[in-house]
Order: structure tokens, then sequence, then C-alpha cells
């Protein structure tokens, strides 16, 4: 999976999401084929987190939470909005899933 384009990535974890019996949708589209992903996961209580892959400079990969002193969707929104605008080619997807980082991990950010 390490050479799919992002858009297949990200299609691969909507897919993923509504199979486990959650919903997913893409907020924003990126660069068809090497944009970053941002995950807006929201679990079903209601609990929401902002996600993102990031390499460290050995280039080993992890999952990183951005904002975690922010609460809630409303919030999170003017954030992932100015990434946005900052860089056209960032992807920002939501889910509503119960487990939305062991998905991303199988889709989005598989190596």
């Amino acid at each position: 999976m390490n050479d799919w384009p992002t858009a297949l990535r990200v299609n691969a974890f909507v897919r993923a999401v509504e199979h486990a019996g959650g919903s997913a949708a893409v907020l924003a589209r990126g660069d068809r084929d090497s944009g970053v992903v941002l995950l807006l996961a929201i679990d079903r209580d209601g609990t929401v987190r902002l996600l993102e892959r990031e390499r460290d400079l050995n280039g080993r990969t992890r999952i990183v939470r951005r904002k975690p002193d922010m609460v809630g969707e409303a919030a999170l929104t003017p954030y992932w909005q100015d990434r946005r605008q900052r860089d056209p080619d960032l992807w920002v997807v939501e889910a509503i899933v119960a487990a939305a980082e062991p998905l991303a991990a199988e889709t989005l950010w598989a190596d």
C-alpha cells in the first residue's frame, strides 16, 4: 500500500469505516497522489481527535494527535481549515466509528 495514491488510500479508509458500521466523509480533497491526510476521528461517545501520520528524522512513522487541548469538532474545524489554506494538497477526512485509529493504520497510513 506504500505506493498507493492518497486518493485510493482515502477511498479504502472510507469503505473500511462503512464496513465497520460507521460513517466517513471527505471534508477536503488534497493532492490525488501524495497529499497528507488529517483524520477527524469521532468516537461513538462524541470524543473527537485530530490525527495525522508524521515521520521523524530517522524516517520512522508515528501517528500523532494534533491540538489535544481542543475539545469538540467546532474547536478543531478552524485549525484544519487554516492548515488547508496553507496547504491545498492536504486531505481532511471525518470518521464516526468505534475504532478509527486501527482502521486508519490499516488503510490510510499503512506502509
